[in-house]
């Protein structure tokens, strides 16, 4: 039976905590010492949860109720009600709680798991740095388009126009998450396109030049510092896949008998596969005897609990002295796309498949991982053979457009 007011007052104390249930899973915990709490009993993600909704008598049966009921609308639509809370409490607003922060933060909980750490870190650094002091108190649903592009122009007014248009994005994502939830009606980012003006394009720097490309391979294969760097700078040519897939690879994802590399993209979520050529191969099995016993393929220097860092790869090249004006950690794609185009003459619908593009067939299907996979496994065993050949010496074949 649902509990009453009068049932509530007269709950007496025993030498054990007892549980006085209400409907919908709400409860008064009764402590020994007579203190009465009101808990909510909730599943979010196929486990059982419980919510803290006040003390009674500061707490009525009828206010724990309305937060009950409050906490039940989060979870139809998806939201855990717990992680809210959290949220809340972390941006010091607790009567705010459809503030434009809250829910940024709690948009941010939501998602970060799916996202790379450095990438998470970078978003939540820009929210906390150049929009919680601004509009960060601003209940998300009373938010304008005005507001929100004089925030965006702040930081545009310091030269950092790229940020401005990257935390405009972010900001687009938090509203229609709020929208999604139920706290706003719109996303008022919409109004904005065009507003700022358009970021220059910048290229990351990449060796694609094949005679370039030879001493930077021997370099890698005589750097004398930590073995599994030595081993990351000698894989990433020949996989070309994102830095930060590769730094975060796990032994899980790779069949060295299959020779192939299974794994989610960060910047799409979609499946990929990375058909693995012998060379690939045999730089990882002498690299699983060292840390096949871990999670991660590249572990850090401290602890084989974390992957290694994002800029372990780039500080082994400035050692090497090859300058970030030459090669970034994504300019093993460039040069992939560049030399297996204009060098090898592969069809460009499989390097870009390879490269976890989007890839459409001619009825406007997106192919699937596997998708012409023979070939793929072909294109990646003549990629690697072809480094050989460039470390080796051999002749040097002058890109198309430079022989023009």
């Amino acid at each position: 039976m649902p509990l009453t007011d009068t049932a509530v007052r007269n709950a007496k104390p025993e030498t054990k905590p007892r549980k006085l249930a209400d409907e919908k899973g709400l409860f008064l915990l009764v402590h020994s010492n007579g203190s009465k709490y009101w808990r909510l009993k909730y599943r979010f993600g196929g486990r059982e949860k419980l919510l803290a909704l006040g003390v009674y008598p500061d707490v009525s049966l009828a206010d724990a109720r309305q937060r009950r009921d409050d906490a039940r609308k989060l979870l139809a639509n998806g939201v855990d009600p717990g992680e809210t809370k959290k949220a809340v409490k972390a941006a010091g607003a607790e009567k705010a709680a459809n503030s434009f922060e809250v829910i940024a933060r709690e948009w941010y909980a939501k998602n970060a798991a799916s996202w790379t750490e450095s990438h998470g870190a970078r978003i939540i650094r820009r929210l906390e740095r150049d929009i919680f002091p601004w509009i960060g108190s601003k209940a998300i649903a009373d938010l304008t388009a005005p507001e929100l592009l004089a925030t965006a122009r702040r930081i545009e007014s310091r030269g950092a126009l790229e940020t401005a248009h990257r935390a405009l994005q972010n900001c687009g994502q938090v509203l229609r998450y709020a929208v999604a939830t139920g706290r706003a009606s719109r996303d008022i980012s919409a109004d904005l396109r065009g507003a700022l003006p358009p970021a220059r394009e910048t290229h990351l720097a990449a060796v694609t030049e094949p005679a370039k490309v030879a001493p930077m391979l021997r370099a890698f294969d005589s750097y004398t510092g930590s073995f599994v760097t030595k081993c990351a700078l000698r894989l990433a040519p020949l996989v070309f896949v994102r830095p930060g897939e590769l730094r975060q690879a796990a032994w899980s994802d790779i069949d060295l008998d299959a020779g192939e590399w299974r794994y989610t993209v960060t910047k799409t979520q979609t499946p990929h596969l990375v058909p693995l050529s012998r060379q690939a191969v045999e730089i990882l099995r002498e690299l699983h005897a060292l840390t096949g016993s871990g999670r991660y393929v590249f572990p850090g220097a401290r602890t084989n609990g974390r992957p290694m860092s994002d800029n372990a790869i780039l500080a082994a090249m400035r050692r090497m002295n090859i300058g970030k004006d030459e090669m970034s950690g994504h300019g093993f794609r460039a040069m992939a796309r560049t030399i297996l185009d204009e060098v090898l003459g592969v069809r460009p619908d499989f390097i870009e498949h390879q490269l976890a593009h989007a890839v459409r067939d001619p009825n406007g299907r997106a192919y699937n991982r596997t998708a012409h996979l023979d070939e793929r496994r072909k294109m990646m065993q003549l990629w690697a053979d072809y480094l050989d050949k460039l470390k080796a010496g051999a002749e040097v074949v002058t890109l198309k457009t430079q022989a023009a």
